[in-house]
């Protein structure tokens, strides 16, 4: 039985001895058994996915080259729309006085004849609106008044422009040019309602004591001295080292 047992053994044993080992196939010896026909797809496959990346990455830097012009152009109108709004500022203020001048000239009416002070020269609030139409529309008004010198017609541009922009940044200051253009017309009803808006509803307005000075002069044109002279010392109380102070002084040295 062992005899037996041993011969099968090695009988399986030559078998597997006779066949020798398995086979070992390598990348590269697969590599090698392409035909050229297979080579050639395989690169052609290496080629279209790294086209097609790059073909990504340079759509992607286009999408960015379109922002960053977007950006830009934007920027550049911004550049534009604050250089006309400071162009703007600085016509206002080269005109401003020859505007104060006119109307102590040819305004200033019974007011004048009586003594009273030049008026002072307006003064121009630094604050801008984000409405382009809204900057177009109070320009437009100022124009008549600092440019053209179309009095008459600025009267009903800013009464239109406080009706369309009620709540506008330069609605004190519409109120103002009211007030000044109808002041020099001697249409001292009108002036003194608008010049008393700016007072009463418009505490931070660089014009506010501008207009209790005017409401004082407006008193005193009518002959109201007592009126007048307490519209003079609420400048000077008010306002102690204003511009406007200085000429309410003068008004009631003269009082």
């Amino acid at each position: 039985m062992r005899i037996s047992g041993l011969a099968i053994a090695l009988t399986f044993a030559g078998v597997a001895l006779a066949s020798g080992p398995a086979p070992v196939v390598s990348v590269a010896n697969a590599q090698g058994s392409e035909t050229t026909s297979q080579r050639l797809d395989r690169l052609e496959r290496l080629i279209e996915a790294r086209t097609q990346g790059q073909m990504s990455m340079l759509e992607q830097l286009n999408r960015l080259n379109r922002e960053v012009s977007e950006l830009r152009g934007i920027t550049e109108e911004h550049t534009f729309q604050l250089d006309q709004i400071l162009q703007r500022q600085r016509d206002i203020y080269q005109e401003i006085d020859q505007l104060g001048q006119q109307i102590r000239n040819g305004g200033g009416g019974s007011a004048t004849r009586s003594g009273a002070a030049p008026t002072s020269v307006p003064t121009i609030d630094i604050a801008y609106s984000d409405d382009l139409s809204e900057n177009e529309a109070y320009d437009r008004a100022v124009r008549l008044v600092l440019e053209e010198r179309r009095y008459d017609q600025a009267i009903p541009e800013f009464q239109a422009f406080l009706q369309n922009y009620p709540n506008s940044t330069y609605r004190s200051n519409a109120l103002y040019w009211l007030g000044q253009l109808h002041y020099a017309s001697q249409n001292y009803d009108e002036a003194k309602r608008h010049f008393t808006d700016v007072v009463e509803n418009h505490p931070d307005s660089s014009k506010r004591a501008d207009c209790i000075l005017k409401l004082g002069m407006i008193e005193r044109a009518r002959g109201n001295n007592s009126q007048a002279r307490t519209f003079f010392q609420r400048v000077r109380s008010e306002y102690p080292n204003s511009t406007e102070a200085g000429l309410a002084a003068r008004q009631l040295e003269s009082l």
